[in-house]
């Protein structure tokens, strides 16, 4: 069993043309871009931020997002490199596989699984509260969940799965034509709430920019659970603002950045991948952590956020109603709706091809990477995915597991980061079309500002990743190992060399033939 076997490149893009198994490359820079932009700029840009202020950093809630934005930009230019050399579906997932071999491919893919499904989930959950918040604005009191049998079943998150889940089998240029349209509408939304914003901005609000810290009103276990994995380790109280604040409120809102490293996961669909993957992805991300800065600018200028953090969940409408203008919650609640509307399809697109990825590995059914000869979609997986991801939007409490988000993001960041390292030990010979700037410092700094983001996570969070570790190397060792196609070519070179050169010269041409299929 060599749990370090690794696929080598040129194996990963001769798969991706396998005959019905390939995706068709349709999509421009200004479709990637757009993208990036569409499943960042969610409701989170209404929310989030609000909430990090409150509970964590003050004013220096700007701090924390420009941190996060670094945190990511350095970990998307690894990203970016590996993209232009691997330009396949999968993302982080090929990536590792390429370089650190498969049990650990399988781990992130398990891990980016958990990220795009549960991200979808709480935010397609979110999209039908928002949808009943915007009908009873205009007089109509729809209730976003219907009691049936004793269980509630938020319907709005049924409604939109499906219709983004049908017409990304129709298509992924179409879906990007209707996800661009959306996009424009909430970027202008955010536009109107910025400039609207500042003219409320007073001055002594952002006094004192970083708050002094302050332990936190509770005690007892469920306040520890709660604190930072970092404050836990380290023995420190649970407290909340101060320089701590800054961080754990960048460990929050990385969450408004998670959209970037789903883009990745389009290489595969991408028309000149080695010109389009950086110029798409990092146009989209500057233009993501503009509106960010200049959003937790107004906010927190508008009110104290000591006034936010009486609120018991705040956003930019508590801001607004503060200072006396209603009328902007109609706007904002509209804003919210259309955010909601890009990010789920985007996430629905990534997820599938992550599990489509895996699956024309074997690590899961190879039934699931099979693609449409006419569309060239994944038409049977992406209906899996949406109604799995309906079901739970639908039916439970999935809200609860919003962190488990980050921590599956920033965990695919640190192998990635740190992935680069090995590709270009491993394979000097490649050429990618972008190539990240400063040697080896990029990728390391950006692995520690990720690992040092995740332990800004809760404990909680951490126990519940701990489980979701433990379940996924379960089905590997159970399913996945078994049935790896790379495993099965492993199995191939041994039984052909046992059978042709005998025990002896199996044992001296052993060595030789594994590092090679650790190429292939």
């Amino acid at each position: 069993m060599n749990l370090l076997r690794t696929k080598s490149i040129e194996q990963s893009i001769a798969d991706a043309d396998e005959p019905g198994r390939k995706l068709k490359r349709s999509l421009s820079t200004w479709d990637l871009m757009i993208m990036g932009v569409a499943v960042a700029v969610g409701a989170g840009i209404f929310s989030v931020g609000a909430k990090a202020a409150a509970n964590f950093a003050g004013p220096a809630v700007t701090l924390s997002f420009a941190i996060a934005a670094v945190t990511c930009a350095l970990a998307i230019m690894c990203y970016a490199e590996f993209a232009t050399a691997i330009p396949v579906a999968g993302s982080a997932y090929v990536f590792t596989y390429a370089t650190m071999g498969e049990l650990l491919a399988w781990i992130i893919g398990w891990n980016l699984i958990l990220e795009l499904f549960t991200a979808a989930a709480v935010i397609a959950k979110y999209w039908g509260i928002y949808l009943s918040k915007v009908f009873a604005l205009t007089g109509l009191d729809i209730p976003p969940a219907i009691s049936l049998g004793g269980v509630d079943l938020y319907w709005g998150a049924f409604l939109i799965v499906a219709i983004f889940t049908v017409l990304l089998v129709l298509g992924t240029k179409l879906s990007a034509r209707v996800g661009n349209i959306f996009t424009l509408i909430k970027i202008a939304v955010v536009l109107f709430v910025i400039v609207v914003g500042f003219t409320y901005v007073k001055f002594e609000n952002y006094t004192p920019f970083v708050p002094a810290a302050e332990p936190t009103a509770g005690t007892g276990a469920a306040d520890v659970l709660k604190q930072s994995f970092f404050g836990f380790l380290t023995g420190a109280a649970p407290a909340q603002y101060g320089t701590m604040g800054i961080f754990a409120g960048a460990a929050l809102v990385f969450f408004a950045f998670i959209g970037f490293d789903v883009v990745a996961t389009s290489a595969e669909e991408v028309k000149n991948p080695q010109k389009t993957l950086p110029r798409g992805i990092f146009g989209g991300l500057a233009l993501v952590t503009l509106l960010y800065i200049l959003v937790s600018l107004a906010l927190t200028g508008m009110v104290s956020y000591t006034q936010l953090a009486q609120a018991k969940s705040p956003t930019l409408t508590t801001a607004f109603e503060a200072v006396g203008d209603t009328s902007a919650a109609k706007v904002i609640a509209f804003g919210s709706l259309v955010g909601l509307t890009t990010v789920i399809m985007v996430l629905l697109m990534g997820l599938s091809r992550v599990v489509l990825a895996m699956s024309r590995d074997g690590l899961l059914p190879r039934a699931l990477s099979k693609t449409s000869d006419k569309r060239s979609t994944p038409v049977r997986l992406q209906i899996i995915c949406g109604t799995a991801v309906a079901l739970v939007a639908g039916l439970t409490n999935v809200d609860l597991l919003e962190e488990m988000i980050n921590i599956g993001t920033l965990s695919a960041f640190v192998v990635v980061s740190l992935g680069i390292l090995v590709l270009r030990k491993k394979r000097p010979d490649l050429k990618p079309a972008f190539r990240v700037p400063f040697g080896k410092v990029v990728p390391v700094v950006s692995a520690v500002l990720c690992l040092y983001l995740m332990t800004n996570l809760a404990v909680e969070t951490w126990i519940f990743f701990a489980f979701w570790l433990v379940l996924g190397l379960a089905i590997y060792f159970a399913y996945g190992q078994r049935h790896s196609r790379l495993n099965e070519r492993f199995a191939e070179a041994n039984a052909t060399v046992n059978g042709t050169a005998g025990k002896a010269s199996h044992t001296a041409a052993e060595p030789d033939d594994e590092d090679e299929l650790s190429r292939t």
